[in-house]
C-alpha cells in the first residue's frame, strides 16, 4: 500500500484531451435539446392537478380542436403495462389514480411548444380527490392508509420484503444487542431528519422520437439508454430490436437521469401524430416531473460505547420517503441499513431500515443513494459517542474503523484496505488540531460505497492509418469516465490514449451496458475493453511474428510498433499491418467479480444482493469551516478529501470527480432541499429558491490518493470513484458547525436558520 502525494502534471505524463472535451468547451457539441428533425411536433404534458385523487373523466374533445394540434394521448391509447424496477406499480399515463403532482395524465404534440402547452392545459381532467398521504414516517405504521391498495397484485422482486405501505423492509442482525448494551460505559441516542433533495442537472430533460415503419429511434438525455430502450419496448409493447436509442452529448445527470423515463411517451405521441415529436421541459418541469429525487430520512441511533473507544453495540431505526412509485430505487432501505453501521468494528448490531411510499415525489438514484444521509447522521452520531467517552473524535475512529481483516456488519472479512490511511491522511492535509478563532473549527466524517459489479462489454478494432476505435455501451454523463477506456487500450496495444477514437451512446451499436450510473463505468467497461484490447494485441503479435519471422513471444508493442525484445530495430509499426486489410477487431467482456461472502442471520429480511461491499470505496473527509454567530451563515473554508478508490487509471479525470462531488456534497450540507406543502406539492421547484454551490461558494479542496491494488475489483485493480466524494461531506461539515456553536445540527441541510436556531437553544440553556 501506498500513500499517493506527488503526481506528475498533465504535461509530464502527455496530455490526453478528453475526446468531447473540445465540442463542450467551444459550444459546438450537440446535447439532445440541439437535435432537430424536418417536420418535428412539439410536445406537452398534462400533469396530475392533485398529488391524490381518483381519475372520474378525462375529456380531450377541447384541446383535439386547437389549430396546430396533431395529436393527444392518454392511457386509452397506449397498452396498460404496468411498469417499474423492483415493483411494477405504475403506468405511463394514469387511469384511475394519481398518486403525485407529476403523475402525467395526457400528452400533447403540436405544431409549436406555445400550442402544446395550451392544448395540454385545455384538457379537462375530472377527480374525487383523496386525502394525500405525504407523511412517510406515519404511512409505514400498520393500518395506515395506502398509497397502492392493489400492491399485493404488483409484480416484484421475490426478495423484497414489503407490508403495507413499505415496499422495502431490510434489517441487518448480529450478536446480541440487548445483552452488549448493558456492558456499556455509555448508551449515546441520537436523532436526525434529512429533507429531500435533487440532482438538478443544469441541462433540462430532452427527448425526439422519429417511427420509420415499426421501428422507433429515440435521442433522449438519459445517463442508461439501454434501460430506456428495455422501458419502451415493455411499456409500448414492441420488441427491444425495434427501439434505438441515442444519447447525444449528456449535460450531466448525477442519478436524476438514470431508469427509464419519459421515452414512451414522446414515442407514443410521435406515432399518434405521424411525425417526429420532440420534448423539452422548463426549469419548472426538471423539478417537478422526473421520479428521481434524494430521499427524506429520519434517521435514529442508539450506540454502546465502553471508556475506552470501543463499540460493542448499535442500534438504528431508518425511515426512507420512497415516494409514490418504486422505480429503480427499492433496495435502497438494504443500502441505508449498511451505510447506518458505516466503516466501522462493531459485535453487534441491530438496524432496520424501512422504504415508504408516499404521495411525495419517488426518490430514486441521485449520487450515492441514501448515504449521504446516513453518513452526515452517523457520523455526527460518532462525534457524540466520542464526546460521551471522553475521547478525541479522530481518536475514536482511529480505534474503530475498520481495517485488514476486520468483520463487516454482515460477516463480510475485509481484504488489504486503505481505511485508517485516508483518516490519517486526511487530517494530515486539513490541519487537525491547530488552533483556530472561536468562530472556526474542523470536523472529520468516514464513509464508505460498494464497487458494482454488471455485465458489459466493447469491442476494440483497428483503423488502416493504425488508429483505434473503441464501440461500447458505456454511457457519459459528464464525468469523464470514459476517458480511462482509450487509456487502458492503449496500455495493451502499445500506442497512445489519444489515437482512439470512441463510438458509444448507442443501443444499435454497442453491447449493453447499465450506464453511467453506480460509478461503474471504468470498473466494468474498463474490464470488458482490456480483454478486447487482449484480442487485437495477440492478433498483431501474430502477424508481426509472421512478418519478422520471430516467436511472438519475443515480442513487445511499443509506441505504436511492434518490436522484437532487446532489439528494437527489427520491427513493423502498427499502421502497417493495420493497412494490410486484414481485419484486427476484438471483443471483450470481462470476468466478473463476484462479492465477498457474508455470514447473514436468517433473521434478516430484505437482502437484495447487497449483503457485502464489493471492493469497497472508503472515504475520511474533513472540512474547516466559520460560523457566523449572529446570522448563522456557515462558510466551509478548506475541504480535504482522501479516498481509497484502489488504483487510479486517470489521475485527472479522479481529481475531477471529487472536486465535483465535494461541492455537491457541501450543497446538500448548507443549502439543497426540495420543500413540501402539507399535501405534498414542491414549494420550491426552481433554481431561484432551490440554491445550488457555485464556483463563488467553493473552498480549497486538497485530494489524496491512497492507493491499494484491490483483487476482484477493476482494471489494474481499481475500484469506482464517482459517488463517493458526496458520502462523508456534509457529516464532516456538521461536525465542524458542532464544534464552533456547541451542539449538532440534526436537520439536512444545515441552513442559516437552522445553525442560528441551534445557537439560540444553547445560548438560552446556558442563562
Amino acid at each position: 500500500m501506498t500513500v499517493t502525494e506527488e503526481r506528475p502534471t498533465a504535461e509530464q505524463q502527455g496530455t490526453f484531451i478528453r475526446p468531447d472535451g473540445k465540442e463542450k468547451v467551444t459550444g459546438l457539441g450537440r446535447y439532445t435539446a440541439d437535435v432537430n428533425l424536418t417536420g418535428q411536433a412539439h410536445a406537452a404534458f398534462r400533469f396530475a392537478d392533485h398529488p391524490h385523487a381518483r381519475i372520474t373523466r378525462i375529456d380531450t374533445s377541447a384541446a383535439r380542436a386547437i389549430p396546430g394540434v396533431y395529436a393527444v394521448v392518454t392511457h386509452e391509447d397506449v397498452p396498460e403495462n404496468l411498469y417499474g424496477g423492483m415493483v411494477q406499480d405504475r403506468l405511463l399515463f394514469a387511469k384511475d389514480t394519481v398518486r403525485w403532482e407529476g403523475d402525467v395524465v395526457a400528452g400533447v404534440a403540436a405544431r409549436t411548444q406555445a400550442i402544446a402547452r395550451e392544448a395540454a392545459a385545455a384538457i379537462v381532467v375530472e377527480y374525487d380527490v383523496l386525502p394525500a398521504l405525504p407523511d412517510f414516517v406515519a404511512n409505514a405504521q400498520p393500518g395506515a392508509p395506502l398509497v397502492h391498495p392493489e400492491w399485493t397484485a404488483y409484480d416484484a422482486d421475490d426478495d423484497l420484503s414489503r407490508e403495507g405501505n413499505v415496499v422495502g423492509h431490510s434489517t441487518i442482525l448480529k450478536g446480541d444487542v440487548d445483552a452488549a448494551m448493558e456492558t456499556a460505559d455509555v448508551v449515546v441516542t441520537s436523532r436526525f431528519v434529512a429533507d429531500a433533495s435533487q440532482g438538478a442537472p443544469i441541462e433540462p430533460r430532452a427527448i425526439l422520437a422519429q417511427w420509420t415503419g415499426d421501428r422507433v429511434t429515440v435521442w433522449t438525455s438519459t445517463q442508461v439508454p439501454f434501460a430506456a430502450r428495455d422501458g419502451v419496448a415493455h411499456t409500448l409493447g414492441i420488441p427491444q430490436s425495434h427501439v434505438r436509442v441515442i444519447v447525444p452529448l449528456l449535460g450531466g445527470g448525477f442519478g436524476s437521469k438514470c431508469d427509464f423515463h419519459f421515452e414512451a411517451h414522446v414515442a407514443a405521441l410521435a406515432e399518434a401524430a405521424g411525425r417526429p415529436v420532440k420534448l423539452v421541459f422548463s426549469r419548472r418541469e426538471e423539478f417537478l416531473a422526473p421520479d428521481h429525487r434524494r430521499e427524506g430520512m429520519v434517521l435514529e441511533f442508539e450506540t454502546g460505547a465502553t471508556k475506552d473507544g470501543h463499540l460493542v453495540a448499535r442500534r438504528a431505526t431508518l425511515h426512507l420517503d420512497k415516494g409514490a412509485y418504486t422505480g429503480e430505487g427499492g433496495f435502497f432501505a438494504q443500502m441505508a441499513a449498511m451505510h447506518a453501521c458505516g466503516p466501522y468494528e462493531l459485535d453487534n448490531v441491530a438496524v432496520r431500515a424501512m422504504l415508504t411510499y408516499s404521495t411525495n415525489q419517488p426518490s430514486s438514484s441521485i449520487r450515492a443513494p441514501t448515504a449521504p444521509q446516513t453518513c452526515w447522521a452517523l457520523e455526527q452520531h460518532m462525534d457524540q459517542v466520542a464526546a460521551a467517552v471522553g475521547l478525541d473524535p479522530v481518536e475514536l475512529r482511529r480505534r474503530t474503523l475498520i481495517r485488514q481483516g476486520s468483520h463487516g456488519p454482515t460477516g463480510q472479512v475485509f481484504d488489504e484496505i486503505g481505511m485508517l490511511d485516508t483518516l490519517e491522511a486526511a487530517v494530515e492535509m486539513i490541519g487537525y488540531g491547530q488552533e483556530l478563532p472561536d468562530d472556526e473549527a474542523i470536523g472529520v466524517a468516514c464513509g464508505w460505497w460498494p464497487s458494482m459489479a454488471s455485465p458489459s462489454g466493447a469491442y476494440v478494432k483497428l483503423n488502416g492509418d493504425g488508429t483505434g476505435t473503441i464501440v461500447t455501451g458505456a454511457q457519459e454523463c459528464g464525468t469523464g469516465a470514459v476517458m480511462a477506456l482509450p487509456i487502458l487500450a492503449a496500455e495493451q496495444l502499445g500506442m497512445r490514449p489519444d489515437d482512439f477514437s470512441i463510438l458509444y451512446q448507442d443501443t444499435d451499436a454497442g453491447p449493453w451496458d447499465m450506464g453511467a450510473s453506480g460509478s461503474q463505468t471504468t470498473f466494468n467497461n474498463g474490464r470488458a475493453v482490456v480483454a478486447a484490447a487482449q484480442e487485437v494485441r495477440a492478433q498483431l503479435l501474430q502477424m508481426a511474428a509472421e512478418k519478422l519471422e520471430i516467436d511472438p513471444a519475443d515480442l513487445e508493442l511499443v509506441d505504436g510498433t511492434v518490436r522484437a525484445v532487446g532489439a528494437p530495430s527489427t520491427s513493423v509499426t502498427i499502421a502497417e499491418l493495420a493497412g494490410t486489410g486484414t481485419p484486427l477487431l476484438g471483443k471483450g467482456s470481462g470476468d466478473l467479480p463476484e462479492n465477498p461472502p457474508t455470514d447473514i442471520p436468517s433473521a434478516c429480511v430484505g437482502r437484495l444482493g447487497l449483503d457485502s461491499f464489493l471492493a469497497p470505496q472508503l472515504i475520511t473527509h474533513a472540512a474547516r469551516v466559520k460560523v457566523d454567530r449572529e446570522t448563522g451563515v456557515v462558510r466551509v473554508l478548506a475541504f480535504a478529501a482522501a479516498h481509497d478508490s484502489g488504483v487510479i487509471v486517470n489521475k485527472i479525470g479522479a481529481d475531477g470527480q471529487v472536486y465535483g462531488g465535494v461541492m455537491m456534497g457541501i450543497g446538500q450540507a448548507l443549502s439543497e432541499a426540495t420543500y413540501f406543502d402539507e399535501e405534498g406539492r414542491q414549494r420550491n421547484p426552481g433554481l431561484l429558491d432551490y440554491k445550488l454551490q457555485t464556483a463563488s461558494d467553493g473552498p480549497r479542496i486538497d485530494v489524496r490518493w491512497i492507493e491499494v491494488d484491490t483483487p476482484n475489483a477493476g482494471p489494474k485493480g481499481s475500484k469506482g470513484v464517482g459517488e463517493p466524494p458526496s458520502v462523508p461531506t456534509s457529516g464532516a461539515v456538521g461536525n465542524a458547525i458542532a464544534q464552533v456553536v456547541g451542539r449538532h445540527v440534526t436537520q439536512l441541510p444545515m441552513t442559516a436558520e437552522r445553525v442560528w436556531t441551534t445557537i439560540q437553544d444553547v445560548q438560552e440553556e446556558a442563562k
